[in-house]
């Protein structure tokens, strides 16, 4: 029974919590992520692993617009770098969402343990992931999230694919986006100037991913070790307005002009001169 028997409209058609129960065995959390719990789950009649988000309705109604949205935007899409949908159920307590097991690690962790990529390197997993956006581009659809935490090794041999996760913010561009939302590190000036907005902002993040793969560091930070958030914030907001980054030594210095000539293309400030991220993606580099 392909995605359970949920229904997202007016007439609910529940699912019982045993449906979910004969069918998987629920196992390890994880992690908690801010709308929802992350297990690893396993198919009984198949033994195959898999990744489960549990989403609790009695956390509130922006838990159940999430839920919602994430199901909805993976039953548009099918692309090797996306982390598939593979079933759905809701009960009257919860919605369960479970796809692809990716079993490799975050981007964001070997950033964590190794401080950069090589830039061979750095042009597999953009190059992918740009990929990946141009579909999602192509279907109207905008991620709005795109950050290292959302790129995944698919598995842990040395040549996995990438792929791309959390879709719970992601929205259909029927006209340009008035709400802003996102990673405060990762928001395009757009964004940050309260302007509608569309697809480049997916761009722009891509461009920051790119910076911190190839230096290390973000692009965008505020060197006041300031414990206060709201100060932090206004600091890193006007930077990202006025695009204020440099290609700083001597982290730069052995990088290609192509390399930083693409970041650029990517993070220019004005939305009208950003490239798509299909356009983006460069054969010389």
């Amino acid at each position: 029974m392909p995605f359970g028997c949920v229904t997202l409209g007016d007439k609910k058609d529940y699912n019982h919590p045993t449906e979910v129960s004969d069918r998987y065995d629920l196992g390890q959390l994880i992690k908690t992520e801010e709308f929802c719990e992350v297990f690893r789950a396993k198919e009984k009649s198949s033994g195959k692993l898999y990744t489960c988000k549990r989403f609790l309705k009695r956390d509130g109604r922006k838990v159940r617009k999430a839920a919602k949205n994430e199901i909805n935007i993976l039953k548009m899409v099918k692309h090797p770098n996306i982390l598939q949908l593979v079933d759905v159920f809701e009960t009257k307590k919860e919605y369960f969402i479970f796809m692809e097991l990716a079993s490799g690690r975050e981007v964001f962790d070997w950033i964590l343990d190794q401080g950069y990529y090589s830039e061979k390197d750095t042009s597999n997993v953009i190059r992918q992931v740009l990929e990946a956006v141009a579909y999602l581009h192509s279907l109207c659809i905008v991620h709005r999230n795109l950050k290292l935490e959302n790129l995944l090794y698919f598995n842990r041999m040395k040549n996995s694919k990438i792929v791309i996760s959390d879709f719970h913010l992601a929205k259909v561009e029927t006209s340009l986006i008035k709400e802003p939302c996102g990673t405060p590190e990762y928001l395009a000036p757009e964004v940050v100037a309260r302007q509608r907005y569309g697809r480049p902002v997916d761009c722009w993040a891509i461009g920051v991913i790119m910076y911190i793969l190839l230096s290390g560091n973000p692009p965008f930070y505020d060197e006041m070790e300031d414990e206060d958030y709201e100060s932090h914030d206004k600091n890193l907001f006007r930077k990202i307005l006025h695009g204020d980054y440099e290609f700083d030594s001597p982290y730069w210095d052995d990088i290609s002009p192509a390399a930083k000539d693409l970041v650029a293309r990517l993070m220019e400030v004005d939305q009208d001169q950003r490239v798509t991220a299909a356009d983006a993606i460069s054969h010389e580099w």
